[in-house]
């Protein structure tokens, strides 16, 4: 039996065209949506690890701290339910959004789509900064999250629409890339607000996600749309000329033509939610699923929502665990550099196993070095020696997940689905995405309270089951223009069967040996 798939070269045309600097600065401006996602997940686990802030809000939590350090129990000193509904609340809020953006996104375009979400989150975070009371609080976190389900739903299609095939991983990377400056910018400031005396840094925090909004709502006004989309609207002439310009060329007839093939499709489709349950869709249906169920129980987000919190609770004290998280900022950064470099070179399947192998290997051993030194009952703690070599796999873990799982959980959903169904699919991967950052979210505390060590050994599973579908089911897909990819899934082992021919844009000037 095979494992994966790929495409052969001759398969799939190859366009005319160059990489041009209109197309980059396009997708660098459109991919700063990441801002808004990253700096809300490296923003929330610091503020809730700040006294002040929960002295306001969660006075309970610091009842709680106090009686976990006289009993010594390390694993459950901030088990509140209510605590992690404040980080949670966005992504149930971007969970119900993205459906919604999805609608948008198709009828009125991926620009219309991204300010939506630019705006809904400059709101929520004003909202947040000035909060008096848990009700605004909440409410502010909700508008958060609707920016963020928009603005995940509609990035990523954006920047796989418009890139060039043999550099759309890297660009569609860019949105990770923002996620993981937002995550270290979010850290940062944590670190600096948290020594702001009279306790109200964590305001300063909150606020500062207008700095993110007011970028990704300037920026969305500003870009264009997408050949693509504007086709989908009606408007073949500008859908040329825009195509022109991104590429770079006057002659763009054959990739043009497989654009009018593609909308001639989805123009048959009037309800892309219940079409894309047909068989004929069942590769991207399943893989819009798995692939962001699986990137959150990868275990990523019990480092990136508490990372603050867990240094904490591992004994690193208040300063120590602020730094420890800026410093595993740094290495997600650096690591989504990685990914950029080598996702058009090496391809997507490489990055993912060889991410999932070294994930397990590290998450084994972070739950091998707490369960010697913290035992079950959570009685004990790092020597300075200890707490380094947690803190090294840890980065080791952060780095295997930035360049496989976290980058590429957003590139190939969006670049899988062809444009009848592009909309529905995007927003399932967003759906699913939220729904399991909102559950893992929740329930994270209190796994770590109940399942202690466990709780590694738990996601290392996982990491094993997702590394093994990968390697059987997900095919190739480098270097392949976005509307020719049901070529790949019809040379699949498995998947091919579900994909009829009259699906295969393209396939018509590909026998008659033409632009290959």
């Amino acid at each position: 039996m095979e494992g994966g798939g790929f495409v052969a070269a001759s398969k799939v045309n190859i366009y005319e065209g160059r990489v041009t600097t209109f197309v980059i600065c396009t997708c660098l401006i459109a991919a700063s949506g990441g801002l808004l996602f990253g700096y809300d997940l490296g923003i929330s686990g610091g503020v809730t690890s700040m006294e002040p802030f929960l002295k306001k809000f969660f006075p309970s939590v610091l009842e709680q701290q106090s009686k976990a350090s006289q009993t010594e129990n390390q694993y459950c000193k901030f088990d509140s339910q209510l605590l992690t509904l404040f980080t949670s609340s966005l992504y149930l809020a971007a969970l119900v959004a993205s459906f919604f953006a999805s609608i948008v996104t198709r009828i009125f375009g991926r620009k219309i789509s991204m300010l939506a979400g630019a705006v809904a989150f400059l709101i929520g975070s004003i909202l947040n900064g000035v909060a008096m009371n848990i009700g605004v609080l909440i409410f502010g976190r909700l508008l958060l999250g609707v920016g963020v389900g928009f603005a995940n739903q509609s990035v990523p299609v954006y920047l796989s629409e418009m890139a060039p095939a043999s550099i759309r991983g890297a660009l569609n990377i860019g949105f990770q890339m923002a996620v993981t400056i937002g995550i270290l910018a979010a850290g940062l400031i944590n670190y600096g607000t948290a020594k702001i005396e009279g306790g109200w840094g964590w305001r300063l925090s909150l606020v500062l996600a207008v700095v993110p909004a007011v970028v990704m709502t300037a920026g969305s006004y500003l870009l264009p749309d997408t050949p693509n989309s504007i086709l989908e609207r009606g408007q073949p002439e500008k859908a040329r000329q825009m195509l022109q310009k991104v590429r770079g060329t006057q002659h763009v007839d054959a990739e043009f033509q497989d654009l009018l093939d593609a909308t001639e499709a989805a123009k048959k489709v009037d309800q892309p939610w219940t079409s894309i349950l047909q068989p004929r869709y069942r590769p991207q249906l399943v893989l819009c699923i798995l692939i962001p169920f699986f990137q959150q129980l990868t275990g990523i987000n019990v480092v990136m929502f508490y990372a603050p919190v867990l240094f904490k609770t591992l004994g690193f004290g208040d300063d120590a665990s602020l730094m420890s998280a800026v410093i595993s900022g740094i290495v997600n950064v650096l690591a989504t550099m990685v990914s950029i470099y080598s996702v058009d070179k090496f391809g997507r399947r490489m990055l993912f196993l060889e991410g999932g192998a070294q994930m397990f290997i590290f998450q084994i051993a972070i739950g091998t070095m707490i369960a010697v030194r913290f035992g079950v009952n959570g009685d004990g703690e790092l020597s300075r020696w200890d707490a380094n070599i947690v803190f090294l796999f840890i980065c080791a873990y952060v780095a295997a997940f930035a360049w496989s799982w976290g980058p590429l959980g957003w590139l190939v959903p969006s670049e899988i689905c062809p444009l009848e169904i592009r909309s529905a699919g995007q927003g399932i991967n967003v759906a699913v995405n939220m729904i399991f950052t909102f559950i893992i979210g929740q329930v994270f505390l209190s796994m770590l309270c109940h399942m202690k060590f466990g709780l590694f050994f738990f996601f290392a599973g996982f990491v094993v089951i997702m590394t093994v579908f990968v390697y059987y089911f997900l095919p190739e897909t480098k270097n392949v223009p976005i509307e020719e990819i049901n070529q790949v899934w019809k040379q699949h082992w498995f998947w091919g069967k579900y994909i009829p021919d009259e699906g295969l844009v393209g396939l018509s000037r590909n026998d008659e040996g033409r632009d290959t």
